[in-house]
């Protein structure tokens, strides 16, 4: 969320040169971005100024909130008006509360000990003096891009994202005000598994009242697998403005959601799958990637995959595996698939097992 349009070395950012130039069309967006502030107690005042959309100002607006406030603007044609309160890498404990935080075991609140991490890792630090200072803003809801520094944490990321949701609605007191979030998108984490985060960031839904999250799982490029910031943000943001649409303006023609694992039946040494998000059908392409099989050695293989699509299906196999009982799908680091509905808004990663970790 902290990158901007205007992008970074070795970072840029899909299409920044048109939107930048273009920006000036869209004379009803405005931006108040907040400067990376750290405080250790709750402030009342921050530094941010709005701004105007245009070529002067837009390259230094957060890129994927500026093509999600794009988005509403040229369908609903009102002002938007987004406050962009960012600051990469950092962990979701940075945006909570000291009381909160005094629940968790591993969170340490002694001040030298919380100055001793790195400056996005701190924890509460964030949260005291770049959101606490919002909270009397009028506000529709919140969008949020975060999770790869809490890679390894996934056995409590749901809750305490949860957690951190229940405390800034309860700091605007304007109801269960929409979160929707961001998929960390596909990277090569080395020793640490980021698919078991994005799990949590999926399950974190059904803890998260009027909440939603979009798939980055196709968002990338093949050469991305080093980069933790892939180019394209033009397509989360736009996503994000989708499910804001469809979910809280009410526009149900507009989907946000793709295909999300719902059941498995185990027939004739396949497995057939299930989903949900797909009424008019599944589509991707002719091979489908990313889709694993396993027996009950719980020892996954490349499997192949296809759609059955009168019944919406997709059948799962693999000959070296007679006697099939779970199926994964891009549930790895890194592994771009090509699973969509016909919205071509892609497949969440997932597994139909529970294993250990391997």
């Amino acid at each position: 969320m902290n990158r901007t349009l205007n992008g970074a070395t070795s970072n840029p950012v899909l299409g920044a040169n048109e939107t930048i130039a273009f920006s000036g069309m869209n004379k009803g967006i405005r931006i108040a971005t907040i400067l990376k502030t750290a405080a250790m107690e709750p402030q009342e005042m921050v530094n941010g100024t709005w701004k105007e959309s245009n070529p002067e100002n837009a390259a230094d607006f957060s890129a994927t909130a500026y093509h999600f406030a794009e988005t509403l603007y040229q369908s609903l044609n009102v002002p938007i008006g987004i406050i962009a309160s960012s600051w990469g890498g950092t962990t979701v404990e940075g945006w909570t509360s000291r009381e909160i935080l005094k629940t968790y075991p591993d969170v340490d609140l002694d001040q030298k000990a919380i100055e001793a991490l790195s400056s996005a890792k701190q924890p509460m630090v964030m949260y005291n003096a770049m959101i606490h200072p919002l909270k009397n803003y009028t506000i529709k809801g919140f969008i949020w891009y975060q999770g790869e520094s809490n890679v390894g944490k996934h056995e409590v990321y749901a809750q305490r994202l949860a957690n951190m949701v229940d405390l800034w609605r309860s700091d605007w007191n304007l109801g269960n005000l929409p979160f929707y979030y961001v998929e960390i998108a596909p990277y090569d984490y080395g020793e640490k598994q980021a698919q078991y985060l994005r799990e949590a960031q999926y399950k974190a839904q059904s803890l998260i009242p009027n909440s939603g999250m979009i798939s980055t799982n196709d968002l990338v490029e093949t050469y991305e697998i080093d980069n933790i910031h892939p180019r394209n943000k033009r397509d989360v943001g736009r996503r994000l403005g989708f499910m804001a649409m469809s979910d809280t303006y009410g526009y149900k023609s507009v989907w946000s959601r793709g295909p999300e694992y719902k059941s498995m039946e185990v027939k004739d040494g396949k497995i057939i799958l299930s989903f949900y998000n797909t009424e008019d059908g599944v589509g991707g392409a002719k091979k489908l990637n990313g889709f694993e099989i396993a027996g009950r050695d719980e020892e996954f293989h490349p499997a192949i995959a296809e759609i059955d699509k009168g019944k919406r299906t997709v059948i799962v196999s693999n000959e070296n595996v007679p006697n099939p009982i779970a199926v994964r799908y891009c549930f790895k680091n890194f592994q771009i698939g090509n699973l969509y509905n016909t919205r071509e808004l892609p497949a969440v990663p997932f597994r139909t097992d529970d294993f250990e970790m391997k």
